[in-house]
């Protein structure tokens, strides 16, 4: 047990009246009231419950009432919110309707809005679904556009013997980005924590007339996020200094006795400490994880003479595996839910079991280490999410329905999976499930820069920049798209390739992309597509495209080829044949029902005829490939490395420049180009064009040679290019800016070429270039220009005969051109 100091004023008037008594004269005073007893409140909490209306719905609320038999007379029943939306056939079919009877026949109390209760716009929430509900729904960070004026209810007080419970709600901050705008469009979310402590001081104040509270509940709508690995401990989630857990954990007001939270599906039951209060004096801070698997229970025990709280139990308790007829026959409260149930299952059998397709093996989300049953995994990608990125994009390919070329799908989106329990068949209600939004389905033009975009922002920034509770989010990609990324890379720049249709994407074109309204206008935090061009709404609605595209395709497989890969530890240059080029890839394996261990990744370099050894796969999805570079690389080569198991494709793009090859016997050295034959190869018909200034890479500096470093403007000087250039055409330049030197010049059989400077040459330090006839850069390197006062060698101008010097020098230079065979190739930037 841990004493909460929510109350620290309390307290210390306590201990104030205390010593007065000790020190104040003994006079006859009435006898003292005796001590009372301490109430136990039971609190049982749930989050995240989305409609589910199924077989294990009565076995949820016996479940409830087990716990609440412990105390029957001081239990209160809450909720986080997003008990609806995102829900099963049975219930979303009839408007989450039996979802909200259930839990009226559990005499839930309150609960915070979540993200989802706003799925259907503000006015749903505050009009039909409040009416139904008995319950009070709470949002204190809700407010009025533009106001601070609450757009919701913001706490309720309930009495449990004799005990002023108070409860507060808030909705996570991101809720604009997780709906549609359009529903929420007079609204804006503040931060949750700063509007518990605003009504938590209101509640603590000592004016009875705005509301006072002997214990205080905090129901935050956020939780714990994805930043961590799955079963954190405190100290792991606390870390991440800039959560919103973070701030709920560590920042909510000392007069909260409790923290319940939701929204991140995760599962924990911890004592955190009291900010401000003695090392050691914790509260409860919990969540249950999702669809009613768990119901959390805090018991607090309030003792009314010192007005203080201690926590006597803080856990997840898993959903009953009782008979449902012993429950029922236990519990007034669970009969009452049977009969909703039974009838919501009845009504949804109607249209809901009617069979449209069949799948061949389960498809389905991410699961968190492959567990079974999935334990979703929005961090992951996986096979469903290529399968409804497929739909999209058929359905939506048609140019009268926005002719999409690339299907994108937010993990989000998916909430359920095709299993093969209990048939192979898919029944209109579990393909429903898959998609349960009701989207519009659209299309938009993004640029291939703002596509890579779109894939940088899955590492998450919400509107202010900061890091959302779920900080990774794995879009789904329809199968004609292929990325690698490094995230070890700096955040905008860990999108190292992109593959659509086998080509690397044109950043400059524009592609059209299908997907639903909320990814197309910026939904989790996505915001590069709201910036599309061209934007169009087909007039599709997700579950009927998506339904279509089962029956059309029946029966249905899992692809279990990732979209995507890490590689990391590439070679940062240029390499050439013969060079030894290690790298590592991971991340190959999907973590999906079904989706096989890859053992090994076969190797193939493009446009190559050498063969390679495959590389071995770890258990975790990772290998290390080691290729030597092969004497027919191309200058942009690609390496394509291909999972046995999963059929995986991983691109590798490596810039290779040509070999030097070993040198050859040369005549003896002459001061003049030795002459061609006459029959070589003509002069390009078109003018030399300058190659971009970032085409002079450091690697290309000194693999041309000049007969002389120092010159004066107008000499002539010979460069060395190298014999594997011999007969062919190519163009000289000097600059900072270019200026060509003749035109067409065809390297001697030596491999040189002369030209002359222009006589106007600026003196001082200019670079001297060689480009062949395709404009691709040979090599380059620095020459200088003398000042005035000095001769074309550097030296001062005393009458020194310098010729025999300058002769001997040349004749040397000229020698080393020679060895210059093959020279790298940079392809013209245009």
């Amino acid at each position: 047990m841990s004493l909460t100091t929510s109350r620290p004023l309390r307290l210390a008037f306590a201990a104030m009246i205390g010593a007065c008594l000790v020190a104040a004269p003994v006079v006859a005073v009435p006898a003292l009231a005796a001590p009372q007893a301490p109430v136990q409140l039971n609190l049982l909490n749930i989050n995240d419950f989305h409609g589910r209306i199924d077989a294990n719905t009565v076995k949820f609320a016996g479940t409830v009432e087990t716990l609440r038999a412990q105390h029957p007379d001081s239990t209160l029943v809450l909720s986080d919110g997003d008990n609806i939306g995102a829900s099963l056939y049975a219930s979303a079919s009839q408007k989450d309707t039996p979802t909200i009877d259930v839990l009226n026949a559990l005499e839930l109390s309150v609960s915070a809005v979540g993200n989802h209760e706003f799925d259907q716009g503000f006015a749903d929430l505050t009009g039909r679904v409040s009416d139904e509900a008995d319950f009070d729904y709470l949002g204190a960070n809700v407010y009025l556009a533009g106001t601070e004026d609450p757009a919701l209810q913001e706490y309720t007080i309930r009495e449990v013997q004799g005990v002023k419970v108070a409860i507060i709600g808030t909705v996570t901050e991101e809720t604009p980005t997780l709906v549609s705008p359009n529903g929420i469009s007079t609204l804006s979310f503040g931060d949750p924590v700063d509007a518990v402590n605003r009504v938590a001081a209101q509640l603590t104040d000592g004016d009875a007339e705005n509301g006072e509270a002997d214990v205080i509940i905090a129901e935050y709508h956020e939780g714990a996020g994805s930043g961590t690995v799955e079963n954190a401990t405190l100290e792991q989630e606390l870390a991440l200094t800039d959560s919103a857990f973070a701030k709920i954990v560590t920042q909510t007001s000392a007069a909260v006795d409790a923290i319940f939270t939701g929204h991140t599906h995760k599962q924990y039951a911890w004592n955190a400490q009291v900010p401000g209060a003695a090392p050691g004096v914790t509260r409860p801070v919990l969540q249950t994880g999702s669809y009613g698997e768990n119901v959390g229970q805090v018991v607090l025990s309030y003792d009314p003479d010192t007005q203080s709280t201690s926590t006597v139990t803080n856990q997840n308790v898993s959903r009953s595996t009782d008979d449902d007829a012993d429950l029922v026959n236990a519990f007034p409260r669970v009969a009452t839910v049977k009969s909703i149930t039974d009838a919501a299952l009845a009504q949804a059998a109607v249209t809901g079991s009617v069979a449209v397709g069949s799948i061949t093996a389960p498809i389905t989300r991410a699961s968190i280490d492959g567990a079974a049953p999935v334990v979703e995994d929005r961090s992951a990608p996986s096979t469903l999410g290529t399968l409804v990125a497929n739909s999209l994009r058929a359905s939506l390919s048609d140019p009268l329905k926005g002719g999409a070329e690339i299907g994108v799908v937010n993990p989000g989106g998916m909430r359920a999976d095709l299993s093969t329990t209990p048939d192979a068949e898919v029944s209109f209600a579990e393909a429903n499930a898959v998609l349960p939004f009701l989207n519009n389905l659209w299309t938009t033009t993004l640029t291939g820069a703002q596509f890579k975009t779109a894939l940088e922002q899955q590492w998450q920034r919400d509107d202010e920049g900061a890091v959302p509770s779920r900080a990774y989010l794995q879009l789904g990609l329809s199968d004609n798209v292929n990325y690698t990324f490094d995230a070890t890379r700096a955040e905008g720049d860990r999108i190292t390739g992109i593959w659509i249709d086998g080509d690397p994407i044109d950043l400059a074109r524009g592609y059209r992309i299908g997907s639903f309204n909320f990814l197309l206008t910026g939904g989790d935090n996505f915001r590069i597509f709201a910036q599309g061009t061209d934007t169009r709404d087909s007039g599709l609605i997700d579950r009927d495209a998506w339904i279509s595209y089962i029956t059309d395709n029946s029966p249905l497989s899992p692809s279990f080829a990732a979209r995507q890969a890490s590689v990391t530890g590439l070679p940062a240059t240029a390499v050439k044949p013969g060079d030894s080029v290690s790298f590592s890839v991971s991340q190959l394996n999907l973590t999906s029902t079904g989706a096989p261990k890859n053992s090994q990744l076969t190797v193939a370099w493009d446009e190559s005829s050498t063969t390679f050894a495959p590389a071995s796969v770890d258990a975790n999805g990772a290998a290390t490939v080691t290729v030597t570079v092969p004497a027919d690389a191309a200058a942009s080569s690609v390496l394509t490395l291909t999972a046995k198991e999963s059929g995986t494709v991983v691109r590798v793009p490596l810039a290779v420049t040509a070999a030097v090859p070993t040198p050859t016997p040369t005549p003896a050295p002459t001061t003049e180009p030795t002459p061609l034959p006459t029959t070589g190869p003509s002069a390009p018909a078109t003018a030399p064009t300058a190659a971009a200034e970032s085409a002079l890479t450091a690697a290309l500096k000194g693999t041309i040679a000049l007969s002389d470093s120092t010159v004066a403007p107008g000499d002539t000087i010979t460069i060395a290019v190298g014999t594997a250039f011999a007969g062919q055409y190519v163009s000289a330049w000097v600059r900072s800016t270019p200026v060509n030197l003749d035109g067409w010049k065809q390297v001697s059989a030596a491999g040189t070429i002369t030209a002359a400077l222009p006589t106007d040459l600026a003196a001082g330090t200019h670079r001297i270039i060689v480009q062949d006839a395709s404009g691709a850069v040979i090599g380059w390197t620095e020459i200088t220009v003398a000042t005035a006062g000095t001769t074309a060698t550097g030296l001062a101008n005393t009458g020194l005969e310098a010729g025999p010097w300058l002769a001997g020098g040349l004749l040397m230079l000229v020698l080393g051109g020679v060895l210059l065979q093959r020279r790298r190739r940079v392809s013209m930037e245009s």
